[in-house]
């Protein structure tokens, strides 16, 4: 199944350091929506990256094609809530440990 890389661009630059309990929430909803569908096996790994020059999250999916996982995104709380983040979709070649 082809793989694809997903970068979550926070609203702002200081977004890791300084979300207020609002966004914290949000962030819980975003990491129960990519937990759920990694216990499903569409999610590889995600997380959090924490780059000196603007922290972002990112994860590895396995889903059919570029359309699910503009789908995938699509769903994710984060998106949905409309309040800034943007998300950039890559294919990828990824080597797991079942290859």
């Amino acid at each position: 199944m082809p793989h694809f890389f997903l970068k979550l661009i926070g609203p702002r630059p200081t977004f890791a350091m300084d979300m207020n309990d609002a966004e914290k929430k949000l962030m819980h909803e975003h990491f129960l929506y990519w937990k759920a569908r990694q216990e499903q096996g569409e999610v590889l790994v995600f997380g959090p990256v924490m780059d000196p020059t603007g922290p972002y999250g990112m994860g590895v999916l396995s889903v059919a094609d570029e359309a699910a996982a503009q789908a995938f995104a699509a769903g994710d709380p984060a998106m949905k809530a409309n309040v800034g983040f943007k998300c950039e979709i890559h294919s990828m070649r990824a080597v797991t440990r079942d290859e």
